[in-house]
């Protein structure tokens, strides 16, 4: 079997970052594939199921109540090996193109205060697992760490 494009990436040399993880064509409509990188793989602890739920619940919201990328969103989600996101949108985008789209998404979600959205048995599968501290400290971290200096080493893949 062929490797999924996503496996080619060097983890070794990827840092935290928002990458333009694949493009893929639906009919008329191109389909942009975003990595959102929060740690670095293989350095830094991955983040806990509970935070990373609550990024999800709170992300979701923010992304399909966007005035302008709300009807181009079709998923936001959580990687598997608990390191970022993937964010995929109708269209043909560049990372650099959905910076601001992201800083805004995790202002949102460090200065969230109450319930969060979707927390409750009737509309999440498990509810229970929600760490809104943890959430609103990783997204600060984010903020700071990356997205405040952002440059070309964390908007394009490393080579090899």
């Amino acid at each position: 079997m062929e490797k999924i494009t996503s496996f080619t990436i060097n983890h070794l040399k990827l840092l935290p970052g928002i990458y333009v993880s694949r493009k893929d064509q639906a009919g008329d409509s191109v389909i942009t594939t975003f990595d959102i990188r929060m740690t670095r793989p293989n350095f830094e602890p991955v983040m806990n199921t509970a935070e990373i739920h609550t990024i999800e619940h709170l992300g979701a919201t923010f992304l399909r109540n966007h005035e302008f990328f709300s009807s181009r969103i079709l998923y936001f989600g959580p990687m598997g090996c608990r390191t970022g996101f993937y964010l995929l949108l109708s269209g043909d985008y560049k990372s650099g193109d959905i910076v601001p789209l992201i800083t805004e998404m995790y202002e949102f979600m460090r200065d969230f205060e109450g319930e969060v959205p979707g927390a409750a048995a009737r509309d999440c599968g498990n509810f229970l697992d929600m760490n809104l501290g943890m959430a609103k400290y990783l997204a600060g971290k984010f903020l700071e760490s990356v997205l405040y200096g952002i440059d070309d080493d964390q908007l394009i893949y490393p080579e090899g």
